[in-house]
């Protein structure tokens, strides 16, 4: 399936490449999302007279992933959750944890852009959490769990 990008996507091509990509993929993914369209004659004349604007659309949404970037830099969050013996919490801390709190301490993060390779985090201590902002930047965070304390 020929498709027509109308966004950079890593690993696939920049924004109006036309690429050849798995049927499930192109019909599943990439057009739902609006992330690419077929490559026929019509999309092909539509994107031509787009062009302009999506790459205006595109610089400034790397533009702004950078400044959130910046914000997220020297960001320490600090999560607390209910903790048993020997450190190990009751539940867990996924990545919706982390992105309410990082929402709350003032930077907007989906929980879809936050990385946790290792799965919920299930012990206290500090941890270093990739954000992926943007196919061009990524950012991380240091989160504290902490226990919560019993009044």
């Amino acid at each position: 399936m020929e498709v027509i990008l109308l966004e950079k996507i890593r690993g696939l091509g920049e924004l109006g490449d036309k690429v050849v990509v798995k049927p499930g993929y192109g019909r599943n993914y990439l057009v739902p999302q609006r992330k690419a369209a077929l490559a026929n004659a019509e999309n092909l004349a539509t994107f031509e007279a787009r062009r302009a604007e999506l790459e205006q659309a595109q610089r400034e949404a790397l533009e702004h992933a950078k400044t959130r970037a910046a914000k997220l830099k020297e960001m320490v969050v600090v999560v607390t959750s209910k903790v048993g013996l020997e450190g190990k919490l009751f539940g867990s801390v996924s990545n919706f944890d982390i992105a309410e709190a990082l929402t709350q301490a003032g930077v907007d993060v989906k929980k879809s852009e936050i990385r946790l390779p290792d799965g919920p985090i299930r012990l206290t201590g500090e941890y270093e959490i990739a954000i992926h902002l943007h196919s061009d930047v990524d950012a991380s965070v240091t989160v504290q769990v902490v226990a919560e304390e019993d009044e």
